[in-house]
């Protein structure tokens, strides 16, 4: 039988973070893998749900969280309710979520505390991802899923004189047909953090083992930029899925009874990884 429990711990600003925990009965004691979600992502974002039953049916404990700013609440985990702290989001906040979420995760307060633990990473999870795993001896092993190399890839260069002169930019959400806006302070804090928070020169500190997926039909995030990370780690595996695009095939919402075959290949691939040595 699959489990699914739900807990909830304070994140940035005191905002809540919304977490499930998804394992088969007797695997109480399984490695866990923690999901990072991207940019206009969520938790339970389309097939996001069987993803994880998928990683408990082989015998993983899975974890994923809403991180506190990204517009999701937990009355309603699913919307963009609260565009507010979406615009109030910034990277600091999510690495600051990101280190509760796995101090709760180790801590074997509401669960039994993992031997090990993978982190899973996509888009701009996976930059978040890379740069948590470049400095965090808690996580054993790291997996990156259309994961973006530069974290100021995720808006035009052209548009930040008017982002700075206007203090906020807008961007459409085409499934909400929301305008979810950027506040000025997102890219403040990327500018305050550079050194620190460059995705690429973190790749080049990840010691542990480390696997990075990407889609040859990405137009979200170009394979190449997964190419630029392979270059300057010390030894990533990166392994391409053809025909796949930035989501490996899904959608929200995601009402099919199977994974689209793109990520089932990727979520195989990734536990294969993890019961596995890997490169590092």
């Amino acid at each position: 039988m699959i489990i699914n429990q739900t807990f909830t711990i304070t994140g940035a600003e005191g905002k809540p973070i919304l977490l499930d925990l998804t394992y088969k009965t007797g695997n109480e004691r399984a490695p866990m893998v923690v999901f990072v979600h991207g940019f206009k992502g969520f938790k339970d974002w389309g097939s996001n749900n069987m993803v994880a039953e998928y990683f408990a049916a082989h015998g993983l404990r899975y974890l994923k969280f809403n991180f506190s700013h990204n517009g999701t609440t937990p009355e309603n985990p699913t919307e963009f309710g609260d565009l507010g702290a979406f615009g109030d989001n910034t990277f600091s906040k999510e690495f600051e979520d990101l280190d509760k979420v796995l101090t709760f995760a180790k801590s074997g307060t509401q669960f039994p505390a993992p031997v090990s633990l993978s982190l899973i990473g996509h888009s701009r999870g996976g930059g978040t991802a890379i740069v948590q795993a470049a400095r965090d001896q808690r996580i054993d092993k790291l997996i990156t899923w259309a994961s973006i190399a530069r974290f100021n890839s995720l808006w035009n260069p052209e548009d930040e004189d008017e982002w700075r002169k206007k203090g906020v930019i807008y961007n459409f959400n085409t499934r909400t047909k929301q305008y979810t806006p950027l506040k000025i302070d997102l890219l403040h804090d990327l500018e305050r953090h550079a050194r620190s928070y460059d995705i690429l020169a973190a790749a080049e500190k990840i010691n542990i083992p480390w696997l990075i997926i990407h889609g040859d039909e990405d137009i979200n995030v170009n394979l190449d930029q997964a190419k630029e990370l392979e270059k300057r780690s010390k030894g990533a595996e990166l392994f391409v899925v053809t025909h796949a695009n930035h989501v490996f095939g899904s959608e929200h919402p995601y009402t099919k009874d199977d994974l689209p075959l793109e990520l089932q290949l990727v979520c195989e691939k990734s536990i294969e990884f993890i019961n596995g040595g890997g490169a590092v």
